[in-house]
């Protein structure tokens, strides 16, 4: 017999304050986002002022918000610990009138002597791939709330212009980092029509839908109903050359299956390509790097980016308004514009304390990155550059793995050897044959030179590489051969023979 009744368990879960969800979408924004976020703030707010405020120094946003201990000259002293902003949140969010009173935007403050023209230092970086599929979502009927996630979907397609994150992980991804919660059907529905979008395969989940999704756009002319054929029934055949057997399969001629290949060749397997080269060059976006890294007295030294960034303050005017309403009487319009003013100025203040926090955060980690790889900022050769994983990082600075993987995250850095994202620098560690650690960046070199210099002929199978490699002083695993050159995008020794 079933009995009912009441009972208690005490679970504990993890929940993020809104305070944390605004620093972390502070320390993801890179610089190039800057302007426009900082100008929405300001029109949201009347309570935050641009410039320095000359009446009130506790307003303004100090000059010494970071001490000068971040230039690196060489030293081996310990590094003094950080504090996590994503753990240890200490700005009074609950005061605020709505979570939209106080948006998560970055803001860049001089912390260096150095003129801001030296500091903001333009290049060219890529097609505005990004900017042009989120025009196409306002071609669909996508309501508002699905419009926003189409877009946050848009975030995670990858360089080669590929979705490679099954719909539970972007569902699971999405409730953690936007607060919002939707169905595994509801997410599907979107990417299938972002599916839709130019250019032909865009979000595919991998090279066979992404050619199959090009193709049944084209004219369904006989060949290319065979080379659908192709690369739905025998796609893995193909892709190991076995072209007899595939066109025995088929039934067909000679003829008929290289005019079904020719077809398949014209495709282009990197959708996202489409959007280089001259007719989009009037697109392309510049990349302004949020770091650079200078010497002065023989010494390496972390600039934070500011470029022409304002100074911001607390309305003055807008506390000395306070001030006047809180000596008011107390009726139902003086406490209402009293509380509308205190969330306000608040608001102001957090953002201010926001940014001071976040630029302490960034200033720390990349000073901790040019320690840990002084010897590559010196030389700019990619053989010194150290075996380094977040956790490194993390160790050095005292803050969370997750925090200085959002920190590295679209972000660049200027040398005098160029311009390079902070995910550069992260790479995984081996023991060559002298027992010294070295980065797999370094194999990945070296694996990529002997497979430049290779007889297209007879090129190098992965055996052959392992074998070279330990010649070289790199004794790995023939698995691990076959995993960097998939990373490098290099195929297998039967698909480079010419």
């Amino acid at each position: 017999m079933q009995q009912l009744g009441l009972n208690q368990t005490l679970t504990q879960t993890t929940k993020l304050s809104p305070t944390q969800i605004q620093m972390i979408r502070m320390l993801e924004l890179p610089s190039i986002e800057l302007n426009k976020r900082i100008n929405e703030e300001l029109q949201e707010n009347p309570a935050l002022e641009e410039g320095r405020d000359t009446q009130s120094a506790e307003a303004a946003l100090p000059e010494d918000a970071l001490d000068n201990d971040y230039g690196y000259g060489g030293g081996d002293e310990d590094y003094d610990n950080g504090h996590d902003p994503l753990q240890n949140a200490d700005f009074n969010y609950e005061q605020y009138v709505s979570d939209d009173e106080t948006p998560g935007y970055m803001l860049h403050q001089q912390y260096s002597p150095a003129d801001d023209d030296r500091r903001e230092v333009p290049i060219i970086g890529g097609s505005s791939l990004l900017e042009e599929l989120k025009a196409q979502i306002y071609l669909t009927k996508m309501t508002k709330p699905q419009r926003h996630i189409a877009k946050w979907v848009l975030g995670n397609i990858d360089d080669d212009g590929y979705l490679r994150r099954t719909t539970e992980q972007l569902v699971d991804d999405l409730m953690f980092q936007e607060q919002l919660q939707v169905s595994d059907a509801e997410m599907e529905s979107i990417v299938a029509q972002i599916k839709q979008f130019d250019p032909p395969g865009i979000a595919s989940a991998d090279l066979q839908e992404c050619l199959l999704t090009q193709l049944a756009r084209k004219p369904q002319t006989e060949a290319v109903q065979r080379a659908t054929t192709i690369l739905s029934r025998y796609f893995e055949a193909f892709s190991k050359h076995h072209f007899d057997h595939v066109r025995q399969r088929l039934h067909c001629t000679e003829e008929e299956f290289q005019q079904a290949v020719q077809e398949i060749v014209r495709l282009n397997q990197k959708p996202a390509n489409a959007f280089t080269g001259s007719v989009y060059e009037s697109q392309r976006e510049t990349i302004i790097p949020d770091f650079s890294i200078e010497e002065r007295d023989d010494e390496l030294y972390v600039n934070l980016n500011t470029g022409d960034i304002p100074e911001l303050h607390v309305s003055r005017e807008y506390s000395e308004m306070l001030e006047t309403y809180n000596a008011m009487p107390k009726t139902a319009e003086t406490r209402e514009a009293t509380t509308f003013i205190r969330n306000k100025l608040n608001a102001a203040q957090w953002f201010i304390d926001a940014i001071r926090q976040r630029n302490e955060t960034l200033m720390k980690t990349m000073t901790a990155i040019l320690r840990f790889q002084y010897e590559f900022f010196l030389d700019g050769e990619e053989t010194s550059l150290k075996p380094m994983v977040l956790q490194d990082i993390a160790d050095r600075t005292g803050y969370d793995v997750s925090t200085i993987s959002r920190v590295s995250n679209s972000k660049y850095v200027e040398t005098r050897y160029g311009i390079y994202p902070l995910k550069y620098f992260f790479s995984e560690s081996m023991t060559n044959a002298e027992g010294d650690e070295v980065s797999t960046r370094e194999i990945k070199k070296i694996l990529g030179e002997l497979i430049t210099q290779e007889d297209k002929r007879q090129p190098l199978t992965d055996e052959q590489l392992v074998s070279l490699l330990t010649q070289e002083g790199y004794p790995i695993a023939r698995r691990t051969v076959a995993k960097y050159r998939d990373q490098l995008g290099i195929p297998v020794a039967r698909m480079r023979k010419q």
